[in-house]
């Protein structure tokens, strides 16, 4: 009988670089599931309110994970009920039902995660829900899985750094992220402008200066073409309607669209909180971002030419063929990263 996984999605990048490792497993019977809890509240305030349907628990986030995997043929159990699973692979660990902890279990990191900033260092030293952080900052630092995958050695310093025993964190690079120059070849029809992606941290609960942003835009801008690639997960008529009655005439507003090939024709490259500046960033590109450039230069995403999912995989298979104790897997594992000149297709 095959051997189960299980893959927990999010957004549509968790989504899709779940999909990527799955097709790299094909001997094993793979499932999908968007992100879940088994708090009796927290469902309660999921179906009773929409205080959480900007997040990937519900809303847009859960409808596009799932139209993704409908028509990409994918196996779906939505809570994990149909099947008892030999592996769950995370793309969060911020909320893991007790119940799948009891499997083997691998986290693989998204993107970027928030700073971790006086809020998220008082929320971990209370041993608070990790989601009380109100974004990201706390991802990865749990420590509850079996294994983390890592997108650069210097995010393995921050996991560790926060939390997660150095010893279950392997830098394996991430899918997305780690073959940027794929995105020079495409059919985008701008050149030489300066690109803007905002965020969604007013959708997520956290204060913004969005007219001070823009405008702050407007004048890096300097004249040049600018245009703005909104969040998906963002109020899309209000930002719409910030940005066009504070920037020039003729500046572009795209409210959906792959947002990498307008990197790679861009000049100057503007974010807030957007793993996008990655990409930017291997591009070769001037970038702005609210994050530190060093920290960042740190922590950028290694660049294998899309091997990660590879990578992962290998892991995957390696702990699953894995006889003993399987808090003992890393004790002994010695990850090889496969070679770089076999590209994921």
């Amino acid at each position: 009988m095959q051997k189960k996984i299980l893959f927990i999605t999010g957004s549509i990048n968790q989504t899709t670089q779940m999909h990527q490792i799955a097709k790299q497993l094909p001997e094993y019977d793979c499932w999908f599931s968007q992100i879940f809890v088994d708090s009796p509240f927290i469902q309660w305030v999921l179906d009773k309110t929409d205080f959480l349907a900007k997040t990937v628990l519900s809303g847009q986030f859960k409808a596009n994970s799932e139209k993704f995997c409908l028509e990409n043929g994918l196996q779906m159990d939505y809570k994990a009920k149909k099947n008892q699973y030999d592996l769950v692979v995370y793309c969060s660990d911020m909320i893991i039902p007790d119940r799948l902890l009891q499997r083997k279990t691998i986290w693989v990191q998204e993107g970027m995660v928030d700073e971790y900033n006086f809020f998220s260092k008082i929320i971990k030293k209370l041993n608070l829900p990790r989601y009380w952080a109100i974004g990201t900052a706390l991802n990865g630092s749990s420590n509850l899985c079996d294994i983390y995958c890592a997108a650069s050695k210097g995010y393995k310093e921050r996991f560790s750094n926060i939390g997660t025993k150095a010893h279950k964190i392997l830098v394996t690079g991430i899918p997305n992220f780690d073959n940027c120059e794929q995105y020079l070849e495409n059919d985008f029809p701008l050149h030489d402008y300066v690109l803007v992606a905002t965020s969604d941290s007013r959708e997520c609960f956290r204060p913004e200066d969005r007219i001070g942003f823009i405008k702050d835009c407007v004048e890096k801008a300097a004249g040049r073409q600018l245009i703005f690639k909104l969040h998906p997960n963002e109020i899309m008529e209000r930002a719409v309607a910030e940005i066009k009655e504070n920037t020039p005439e003729g500046t572009l507003i795209y409210t959906s669209g792959n947002i990498n090939p307008m990197i790679a024709n861009c000049e100057e490259f503007i974010t807030q909180y957007s793993s996008a500046v990655y990409v930017g960033m291997a591009l070769g590109k001037k970038v702005h971002s609210y994050f530190d450039k060093e920290e960042l230069e740190r922590q950028m995403p290694i660049q294998n030419k899309g091997t990660s999912a590879k990578n992962i995989a290998q892991v995957c298979r390696d702990f699953l063929a894995f006889k003993g104790k399987k808090e003992d897997f890393v004790k002994t594992y010695q990850y090889k990263a496969v070679q770089s000149e076999l590209v994921f297709q």
